[in-house]
């Protein structure tokens, strides 16, 4: 049975540019571009939902 990979979405109208879900991933999966995190690296998410849990502005889901 093959693994999937967690989907993460962020809602750019909701991103204020805290960098708080950059910093706290530890599989570096999220930067910053500009003032809006992006997704740079999808397949080192291991859902460990530390960007959802920690964004203030709830601009990040995970979906495992």
């Amino acid at each position: 049975m093959e693994k999937r990979q967690p989907e993460i979405k962020i809602i750019e109208k909701y991103c204020k540019g805290c960098h708080i879900c950059v910093e706290f991933c530890p599989t570096r999966v999220l930067e910053m571009k500009g003032f809006i995190a992006v997704v740079k690296n999808p397949d080192a998410c291991i859902a460990c939902m530390q960007c959802e849990l920690r964004c203030p502005d709830f601009a990040i889901t995970v979906t495992k």
